[in-house]
């Protein structure tokens, strides 16, 4: 008989983004790290911080629940390091709240650098005061149950995006970008390029140099809209 060796519940040693790829790309706004990445691995605008003011940025602990328990919720902070950022598929459930003021208190001391959840929190004026950044759906009173199991540390989808363990999750007031750990470090000169051009653009809108896209005529044409030779 052949015995299959199958992955607990609970993984406990993962691959992270390196610390210094996270530093880096801490400098960058999500926009700029989605658009370099593909246009893609944003999570849904329903994910938002609870205050505009909030920044993220680490690698990936993945957390997969059923809706309104947050019992591996539990276990994934027990197991977590300073610097991760939890990631929750919390079906989008709003029922109830999956976390509040005191384990959001936890992660805080734990050296969390964050927290997203598709999802509800409690407890908001109190994690604003505490000035720990939380992502979520929206806020509910109701607590949650601790009585059913679910995974950490599995490839999840949270928000129409998947999301691996150990990947770069950046947050900021616009939403979540997530970059798969194995193709970020390659996207930083990118990014770094797009924020000289687009400061530059600005610059000459601003200055009324360049008050519409140099490719614009060129897009216009290769969609069918302008003749060749033609301009607007």
């Amino acid at each position: 008989m052949t015995v299959i060796n199958q992955q607990p519940d609970v993984v406990r040693d993962i691959e992270r983004v390196d610390a210094d790829t996270v530093k880096d790309a801490s400098r960058f706004a999500a926009s700029i790290l989605a658009d370099v990445a593909g246009r893609r691995g944003t999570l849904c605008s329903r994910i938002a911080p609870l205050s505009p003011g909030m920044r993220i940025a680490g690698p990936a602990i993945t957390v997969e629940v059923r809706p309104g328990d947050n019992l591996m919720i539990h276990a994934a902070m027990a197991i977590a390091k300073p610097g991760d950022v939890l990631v929750i598929d919390g079906k989008g459930d709003e029922t109830c709240a999956l976390m509040g003021e005191i384990m959001v208190s936890q992660c805080k001391a734990i050296g969390l650098a964050g927290i997203v959840i598709h999802g509800s929190v409690r407890d908001t004026e109190a994690i604003r005061e505490i000035g720990f950044p939380v992502y979520a759906v929206g806020a509910n009173p109701n607590g949650p149950t601790k009585l059913i199991p679910g995974r950490v540390n599995w490839p999840i989808s949270v928000g129409g995006t998947a999301v691996n363990p150990g990947d770069l999750i950046v947050g900021d007031a616009d939403g979540v970008v997530v970059v798969e750990k194995e193709k970020a470090a390659s996207l930083l000169g990118a990014a770094a390029q797009k924020v000289v051009d687009e400061t530059k653009r600005i610059a000459g809108i601003r200055s009324g140099e360049q008050l519409r896209p140099t490719w614009l005529d060129g897009a216009l044409r290769k969609a069918g809209v302008l003749k060749e030779g033609e301009t607007l």
